[in-house]
C-alpha cells in the first residue's frame, strides 16, 4: 500500500457507472500521476457490472482512494456526493472511461499556484475560449475547493443531462476573474458506443424539453447574484454556445422542436440579456446567432443559415487556395491549420 495522505493537494472525483471495460485504465492513469499528493474519490452510481469489484480492488491497493456507493441517481448527484468528501485544495472531475496524461495534475496545479487561480482551463483546445469561456466540460477545469465552498448553491444540477457540466461551470466562471490556462494538460477522451451522452443526444425531444429548466436555473442564478448588468455578455455567449450551437444547429431537430427552441431563446434573450448588453458586446456575437434572434420564424433563419454555410465553404476554399502560393513549407502548413481552425469552430 502507498502511504496515506492527510491533506492531499488535489482531489480527483470520478463517478462510476457500468464501465468495467475502461475503469481500470482510468484509475491507473490517476494513480500513476507524477504528482503524489492526490486523493481519488470513486463514486459508484449503482453499477450492475463488475465496476464495484474493480473499485474495491484498487481501494485495497492504494490508501489514496476513497470509495463511495450510491443507488443509481445520475452523474450530477454522484459528482456532488464525491465533492462533499473532497479534502484537496483543488478538485478535478474525471470520467471513468477516459484517461489523463502523466503530468496532467501536476502541471494544472502548478499553474493554479502561480496564478492564484480559482479555475484552471486545461488543454489547448479549451484555452481558445480564454479569457472569458462561457462554459467548460469537467475534463477541462481544475477548481479551487475553497472557491466552490463559497457558493454551496452552485453544484451540478440534478436531473439535467446533457449540459449539467456546462451550467455548473458557467455559473462559477461568472463569479471570478481568476482564471488561468494550462496548455500542457492532455486528456484522452475515449469514444465508444456505450457513452451516456450518445444515447441522450439521440433523444432530441428529451433534450429540447430540458432547456427551459436550463434557462430557469440561469435566470434564478443571475437574479440571486445580481449579475445581469455586469455579466450579460457572459450569459449571451452561453446561450449562443449551448442551446443554439450545440442543440439547435448540431442536433437533428424536427420543425416543431425548432419552432419551440427558437421562440424560447428569443424570449429569454429579449427579457434577460438584451436590456443589459452594450452595443459593442452585441456586435461580438456570431452572425448566425444574431440572425437567429432577429428572425421572425425558424424557417426564415434556416434559409439564412443554409446560404451562410455555402458562403463559408466557398470562403474557406478560397483561403486554402491562396495559401498554396506561400512558398515556405512550414508557414504554408501553419496557415492551412489556422484557416481550418477559423472556419471549423
Amino acid at each position: 500500500m502507498t502511504a496515506s495522505l492527510q491533506t492531499p493537494l488535489v482531489s480527483v472525483i470520478m463517478p462510476v457507472y457500468n464501465v468495467e471495460d475502461y475503469l481500470a485504465a482510468a484509475i491507473e492513469s490517476v494513480l500513476q500521476q507524477d504528482f503524489p499528493s492526490i486523493e481519488l474519490i470513486l463514486v459508484n452510481d449503482g453499477s450492475t457490472d463488475t465496476s464495484d469489484i474493480i473499485c474495491r480492488h484498487y481501494q485495497q491497493k492504494d490508501e489514496r482512494i476513497t470509495y463511495l456507493y450510491q443507488k443509481n441517481s445520475g452523474v450530477s448527484i454522484a459528482r456532488n456526493y464525491g465533492l462533499s468528501h473532497a479534502k484537496g485544495a483543488y478538485v478535478f472531475f474525471m470520467d471513468s472511461d477516459d484517461t489523463i496524461d502523466k503530468n496532467f495534475i501536476r502541471s494544472s496545479y502548478e499553474i493554479a499556484q502561480q496564478n492564484d487561480s480559482d479555475i484552471v482551463v486545461i488543454g489547448e483546445y479549451f484555452m481558445r475560449r480564454l479569457p472569458n469561456p462561457p462554459a467548460l466540460p469537467t475534463c477541462a477545469q481544475l477548481i479551487r475547493l475553497s472557491f466552490l465552498n463559497q457558493y454551496p448553491d452552485i453544484r451540478f444540477p440534478e436531473g439535467i443531462q446533457p449540459c449539467e457540466d456546462g451550467l455548473f461551470s458557467h455559473q462559477l466562471l461568472a463569479l471570478t476573474q481568476k482564471v488561468a490556462g494550462n496548455p500542457q494538460g492532455v486528456y484522452y477522451y475515449r469514444q465508444h458506443e456505450k457513452q451516456n451522452h450518445r444515447a441522450i443526444n439521440k433523444n432530441t425531444e428529451k433534450v429540447v424539453l430540458q432547456i427551459p429548466r436550463w434557462l430557469e436555473l440561469l435566470e434564478n442564478f443571475y437574479t440571486q447574484h445580481a449579475l445581469f448588468e455586469s455579466r450579460a455578455l457572459h450569459l449571451a455567449r452561453f446561450i449562443e454556445h449551448e442551446p443554439f450551437e450545440f442543440r439547435y444547429i448540431s442536433m437533428p431537430l424536427n420543425a416543431a422542436q425548432k419552432a419551440f427552441l427558437h421562440e424560447l431563446l428569443k424570449t429569454f434573450m429579449h427579457k434577460n440579456v438584451f436590456p443589459y448588453l452594450k452595443k459593442q458586446e452585441l456586435a461580438s456575437l456570431s452572425k448566425p446567432f444574431l440572425a437567429f434572434l432577429k428572425a421572425d420564424t425558424h424557417q426564415q433563419f434556416d434559409r439564412y443559415y443554409a446560404r451562410y454555410k455555402i458562403r463559408r465553404r466557398k470562403l474557406k476554399r478560397w483561403y486554402i487556395f491562396l495559401a498554396e502560393f506561400v512558398f515556405i513549407k512550414k508557414l504554408k502548413i501553419k496557415l492551412r491549420e489556422n484557416i481550418r481552425k477559423k472556419f471549423d469552430e
